[in-house]
């Protein structure tokens, strides 16, 4: 039975359920005052091994390790505190709360990375790692796997190291926790003597590494995962004697440099400190030389395009903005609303598709639309898609990468922006938040930005004879000047509302599509109690499910999802909902004002 009860309070803070437990530790989903979700950890003092107590000051050394570690690649300390009940003493402490996909739940249903997204991992898993082993006492995780890695969304995907557990000091043959629950698929071997040290971190992010790229661990073998972790370790460290590291198929020589040097079997071959890690992936000469390893030729990875890679910027301007080549399942990667995507494609589609038929109806090319509505509704996504349906290349465009401090720095940016666009179309431009980009000339706090919108103007008139289509989003477009939505310019506008039920039905089932799942899973029920939810609430419902079922290793249930859907509440208000309506019926009533006036 649980320390915790459901609702009970403790120090501001309310929980909401149970995540999972040994027979020492409890960790729950607690929220504060503002419905803002925490984790808290519990220690159960009767039964905590005497080892994990600092015995000087009487506190858990976990709970002494989250203080001091403040960084935004390590799960962050929030508070701390003790708790006396009728049943004992315990000791907890709060962190931030995820909202993303632990990096495990990524690769079951995502497989393999391309060498791009899991280097970008790889380097942020190190930066933590770095900082860890760099305090004036230093520092190890000891247990970094894809089961403690989380892609916070709310860092654009970031990995952030999570479950600090099996923190300790570096150990030089008595390890300072429980060894017996670690994976020894990610370990190095002389974590089987009791050795812990940077080392092994490093060996264990290298494995990591392997993870990311091929979908299984360096050895992959199917070992029990309870029992004793030197016994265990024993056949892991025999099948890795008698089966040599494979390297991952199309491995360029960095991945090649960085797998042969982290995962060598003796210590003495293998990077010796994560700034020689990192001198490999930035391609520098690590401080002082060679590292203490072997070193194979460190290219610049298997590019095969001047090592810009896909999606690279052109190098012919300032622009910081990437292109995405067309390609992709377009519109098949939308979750129901197939009215809008009738819509889009009869009216938009077909005419971009289709010039000689436009051209012997003389019927106007569409030049661009704008998608309107409540935020979280997938506007941007469906902009993405939208280029992928048409096979048109893809430039996402916020104000921040037009904003310029020189005088007229901005109109000459929007320029370059749509000379770009030009010389790599057929291609889509999307500008997201349009309203921040193009206000109502004249009104109050916009007077600096008429030379921009005028720029605006000017660059997307007919652009659609370039080759360039121009998706706007707005979450206010009743904010974005008028000029803008006349015909040859933003020549569509379509609200995109709130996924109705079937909507909501395909976006359960792709969600949890390729995740472990029980059969009791009810994609009907969980639709029917979320109307109102936006898009993005219902992948975080998934993925704070999934992340609960990650870290007690099972399945996703009906009973983890019922869970999430009662701890998960809808993002807007009702009244928010009804002020889109409104915006809704008064951005009508511009469209059929801009046909008939031609503003």
């Amino acid at each position: 039975m649980a320390v915790l009860s459901t609702s009970e309070r403790i120090n501001g803070y309310t929980v909401q359920n149970l995540i999972k437990a040994n027979h020492y530790t409890e960790t729950y989903r607690v929220v504060d005052g503002d419905n803002r979700p925490f984790f808290l950890k519990l220690f159960i003092l009767n039964n905590l091994p005497s080892k994990l107590m600092n015995e000087e000051t009487k506190t858990v050394r976990e709970i002494e390790y989250c203080r001091v570690l403040k960084h935004r690649n390590i799960v962050s300390h929030v508070a701390d505190g003790t708790l006396e009940k009728e049943s004992g003493s315990y000791q907890y402490y709060l962190t931030n709360y995820f909202s993303g996909q632990v990096l495990a739940d990524r690769l079951a249903t995502g497989g393999p990375m391309s060498e791009e997204e899991a280097i970008a991992v790889f380097r942020a898993v190190l930066t933590g790692l770095q900082y860890m082993h760099s305090q004036a006492t230093p520092l190890c995780h000891n247990d970094i796997t894809p089961a403690n890695i989380v892609l916070n969304d709310a860092m654009n995907g970031e990995a952030v190291i999570i479950d600090l557990g099996h923190t300790c000091t570096p150990c030089a043959g008595i390890a300072e926790f429980d060894t017996n629950d670690l994976d020894v698929l990610y370990h190095a071997k002389e974590t089987m003597v009791g050795i812990f040290d940077q080392q092994t971190d490093i060996f264990s992010a290298c494995a990591v590494l392997y993870a990311m790229l091929t979908g299984s661990a360096p050895w992959e073998l199917d070992i029990a995962a309870t029992g004793d972790y030197k016994e265990r370790f024993k056949e892991m460290w025999q099948y890795r004697q008698s089966h040599p590291l494979q390297m991952p198929e199309g491995a360029g020589n960095k991945v090649k440099d960085l797998l042969q040097n982290g995962l060598a079997l003796k210590a003495s071959d293998r990077f010796k400190s994560v700034n020689d890690v990192l001198a490999v992936v930035d391609d520098k000469q690590p401080e002082g030389g060679e590292q203490g390893g072997k070193r194979t030729d460190s290219g610049r990875g298997n590019m095969g395009d001047g090592g810009k890679g896909q999606g690279a910027q052109d190098g012919d301007d300032d622009l910081p903005i990437e292109i995405r080549r067309g390609g992709g399942n377009g519109f098949a990667d939308i979750a129901g609303m197939q009215e809008l995507k009738d819509y889009l494609t009869q009216k938009v589609i077909f005419m971009i598709e289709n010039k000689e038929i436009a051209e012997q109806y003389r019927i106007t090319p569409p030049n661009g639309m704008l998608l309107y509505g409540p935020p979280g509704c997938g506007k941007t996504f469906f902009a993405e898609k939208f280029a992928e349906e048409t096979k048109f290349n893809f430039m996402l465009v916020k104000s921040s990468d037009i904003g310029s401090s020189l005088v007229h720095g901005t109109e000459a940016k929007i320029q370059k922006l749509f000379a770009k666009a030009e010389k790599n179309s057929p291609i889509v431009i999307c500008f997201d938040e349009f309203d921040a980009l193009v206000p109502i000339r004249g009104a109050h706090g916009s007077e600096y930005q008429s030379g921009e919108v005028n720029e605006f103007l000017a660059q997307m008139n007919n652009c659609a004879k370039k080759g360039i289509f121009i998706i706007a989003t707005s979450n206010r477009p009743d904010k974005i000047d008028p000029a803008i939505l006349r015909t040859g310019r933003i020549d569509k506008q379509v609200f995109v509302p709130l996924p109705d039920m079937e909507a909501r039905k395909e976006m359960f089932k792709m969600y949890l599509a390729k995740r472990p799942t029980t059969e009791d899973i009810n994609i009907d029920e969980y639709a029917a109690k979320t109307e109102g939810y936006i898009a993005s609430d219902i992948a975080f419902i998934v993925n704070d499910a999934a992340m609960t079922a990650a870290f007690t290793r099972k399945p996703i249930s009906h009973e983890l999802m019922c869970t999430s859907l009662n701890n998960i509440q809808p993002s807007l208000q009702k009244e928010v909902i009804e002020e889109y309506s409104q915006i809704q019926k008064k951005m009508n009533g511009i469209q059929r004002r801009a046909v008939v006036q031609g503003l």
